[in-house]
């Protein structure tokens, strides 16, 4: 018999994130002119609300890579698997958590 305390241990990611919630990613990629913009329009297709204000950058010490930690207004788990596909799928991007 399946008990309702079972339940979570089937898949685990449907209880980690209460939505809507403030969720944050980061964003790695090379040091570039528009590598901040270009990401803050990928993730406004998935957040309107959503502005470079809810952005922190910060470069690699040698000043070759950028990391963005971007900070979105999360309201599904379908949302953010959107918007995790389309940021890693960027050609500008290297690496998404």
């Amino acid at each position: 018999m399946t008990q309702a305390s079972d339940k979570p241990a089937d898949n685990p990611r449907e209880t980690l994130i209460e939505y809507p919630s403030d969720f944050p990613i980061k964003i790695m990629g090379v040091m570039q002119d528009a590598f901040a913009q270009t990401m803050v329009d990928v993730v406004v297709q998935h957040d309107p609300t959503f502005h470079s204000g809810k952005m922190e950058m910060r470069p690699s010490s040698k000043g070759t890579y950028l990391s963005l930690t971007v900070t979105v207004r999360a309201t599904s788990r379908e949302q953010l698997d959107n918007l995790y596909r389309a940021l890693s799928s960027h050609p500008m991007v290297k690496v998404v958590l």
